[in-house]
């Protein structure tokens, strides 16, 4: 069998499984999560010699250690896979809802209700953990998954679905096992075969980097939901409680730097710059965060630098810092005018992720949370909260910043679709 065959195939049986989910009920399907979650706790010992395989793949290509970060599956990571499972288990189920009803004059009765995508790929790098998490969130929401990582993730992803099929197998007979799937091979050219099944495929989410994103959304004949990339943004205004605004800068930098959700442009107002970023630069000292500044951030911090014996990694920004996303300890740094400044920065720069403000003047944080583009915007909190387990969605099967459908992070309701019931006692045309 040719990988396109091999590809159709694979995707016929997740067809199949789609059709056999939606006679699952909500009961079935939250025993099976549960069971699920006990399994991934139960086999860690497991899960962890497979992730050793891929971290040593993960070395021998010289990826990087933020990189490397988002491989690893330590105990707590595991807790937090089978936690999000649980939650997941915890939230209604937003299939069947009723998102609209109405009678017709001549009697017709309309109801509008969610029901499943079918079938949705999700290709993703890295993360091992996005395997529960997009698995789980797929199959609360009625939906088929086929799931395809990187190559340096393949050991912990394989054992991963593995170990829920199985544990809802045997929880629940009427579970298709088909309903979670794996991509067998690395080949890139599984890729594009896959996503031209327009007659099998529902749906695509791609996770990961913006060229990962860009490959799939060019070459992909179903439906894309992506964010390119994650250029957030934190503006310090001139009447920020300082203190906060440092600890929100620091947090959103260095937390953990090679997500997308991480800040990537720090934005200073002009009128308290020569005073907070005094405050701040000892922090991104000891995290070894590497500077990209405008002029005016430049020599600040090298006077700042002087004074307090700090060693600081300062470059001047070019242009394309302002579009970059470094998922890494880069930080770039401009100090602005005012708030309308920050505003147009972000709007002509960022990427529609997360953006946030820092602070007191609530005028001032309206006008920005109305004014800036992004699918989520902050006010005194750091972007590391767009995150679906942080929104309370249990956990997130990516995030859209697309303004076309889903749009922020994506949770069950965002994996549905509906379709109009008609109930009628006769009525003709």
């Amino acid at each position: 069998m040719d990988l396109n065959e091999q590809m159709r195939d694979l995707a016929k049986r997740s067809k199949a499984a789609s059709h056999r989910l939606t006679q699952l009920d909500t009961d079935q399907k939250n025993r099976c999560l549960q069971a699920m979650a006990a399994a991934l706790l139960e086999n860690r010992q497991a899960i962890q010699e497979a992730n050793a395989k891929d971290l040593e793949t993960a070395r021998e290509m010289n990826l990087s250690s933020a990189m490397v970060d988002r491989l690893v599956l330590n105990d707590a990571r595991i807790e937090g896979m089978a936690q999000g499972l649980r939650e997941i288990a915890a939230l209604p189920d937003p299939v069947g809802r009723e998102l609209d009803r109405k009678e017709r004059p001549n009697g017709l009765v309309l109801r509008k209700v969610a029901t499943p995508i079918g079938v949705i790929v999700i290709i993703y790098e890295s993360r091992p953990n996005v395997t529960a998490d997009a698995a789980g969130l797929c199959f609360k929401s009625g939906n088929a998954t086929i799931l395809r990582g990187g190559k340096e993730a393949i050991h912990s992803n394989q054992i991963i679905a593995r170990l829920m099929v199985e544990a809802a197998t045997k929880c629940d007979p009427n579970f298709p096992q088909e309903a979670i799937q794996v991509v067998p091979t690395t080949d890139r050219a599984a890729v594009p075969a896959l996503l031209s099944l327009t007659d099998l495929v529902d749906l695509c989410m791609p996770r990961g980097g913006e060229g990962l994103i860009r490959a799939v959304a060019d070459c992909s004949k179903v439906p894309v939901i992506k964010h390119y990339k994650g250029v957030c943004h934190v503006h310090v205004d001139k009447e920020a409680d300082l203190d906060m605004a440092a600890q929100i800068a620091v947090n959103a930098k260095t937390h953990r730097p090679g997500v997308c959700n991480a800040m990537e442009t720090l934005l200073v107002d002009r009128a308290i710059a020569r005073t907070y970023l005094p405050l701040l630069a000892p922090e991104l000292a000891s995290k070894k965060v590497a500077i990209k500044g405008d002029e005016t951030a430049i020599d600040i911090l090298n006077t700042v630098a002087a004074n307090q014996s700090l060693k600081l990694s300062l470059e001047p920004a070019t242009e394309e810092d302002w579009h970059a996303e470094y998922l890494d300890l880069i930080l770039a740094i401009r100090v602005v005018d005012d708030v309308n400044a920050a505003i147009g920065h972000i709007n002509q720069y960022g990427s529609g992720h997360s953006d946030c403000i820092v602070t007191a003047n609530q005028a001032t944080a309206q006008q920005f949370m109305r004014d800036v583009d992004a699918s989520a915007v902050y006010w005194n909190a750091s972007t590391r909260f767009t995150d679906g387990g942080e929104f309370g969605m249990g956990a997130e099967i990516g995030i859209s910043t697309d303004k076309v459908g889903a749009r922020g992070p994506m949770g069950l309701e965002e994996l549905t679709s509906y379709k109009w019931l008609c109930f009628g006692t006769g009525q003709i045309r």
